[in-house]
């Protein structure tokens, strides 16, 4: 074997050995533990809001000129609900506080007090969509326990939507299923299948297809980013928290 090919073969390996798609453990505790700093940014800062306003804003004008023409409910947008249509970051302070990180059981807690935000322009957003006779769908990985005061509270922040669908007990995290509920119609008792025009989430995991190795594919791997894909700022927690350190 020449040294050339030795060389790109260990090259090959090391990149496969250091996915964190594969890793054997991932390189953050499983509880999680958050940051002062990401968590101020996230509920104090300017950047914040103009970022979350940018990209509701973008969604609804790519959005309302693909549906220009179409039946009204014969098309949806779905989107994540945390970090997307409802800021949770009071949850976060308040863990802090009390010096603990995330657990189901504090989080369940939060989420029957009914007490987190719109984030900004998610209510522009989904008005828009349903002005122009497209449906809603949530799709949370909140446990379906909470859901009910989960659609209170997206109630009482005034934030339309057609169908909430959470995390079943004891069902993978997978969003890809109930993504294809809504897309079959069978997520609604009507008006049957829909043409999915959008998703929105603040989570590589939101979007069909989206995995953390996208950070290191082509281009063109993330050409529906801006088009049909669109990404609110979380930096906060994610899938991202298991990545390898670079």
């Amino acid at each position: 074997m020449s040294r050339l090919a030795a060389a790109l073969l260990a090259f090959a390996f090391a990149g496969c050995a250091s996915s964190p798609e594969k890793a054997a453990a991932p390189t953050r505790p499983t509880a999680r533990a958050y940051s002062a700093a990401t968590v101020h940014w996230a509920r104090t800062s300017a950047e914040y809001r103009a970022l979350a306003m940018q990209s509701y804003r973008l969604a609804r004008e790519r959005v309302l000129a693909a549906a220009a023409g179409r039946r009204p409910r014969s098309w949806a947008v779905v989107l994540d609900i945390d970090e997307t249509v409802l800021d949770t970051s009071l949850y976060a302070k308040e863990r802090m506080a009390a010096g603990g990180g995330f657990d189901e059981t504090s989080w369940a807690e939060h989420v029957r007090r009914r007490v987190d935000r719109a984030v900004p322009g998610a209510r522009d957003f989904l008005e828009a969509v349903h002005g122009q006779g497209g449906v809603i769908a949530l799709v949370t990985n909140r446990r379906e326990p909470i859901c009910e005061d989960t659609r209170q509270n997206l109630a009482s922040e005034r934030l339309p939507f057609d169908v909430v669908l959470c995390r079943a007990e004891n069902a993978p995290g997978d969003k890809g299923p109930r993504f294809q509920q809504v897309e079959s119609g069978a997520a609604l008792p009507e008006p049957g299948p829909l043409e999915i025009l959008a998703y929105v989430g603040d989570n590589i995991l939101d979007f069909p297809g989206g995995a953390q190795s996208l950070r290191d594919a082509p281009d063109e791997s993330l050409a529906l980013f801006g088009t049909r894909y669109f990404v609110l700022p979380n930096p906060v927690y994610g899938s991202w928290e298991r990545n390898a350190e670079r």
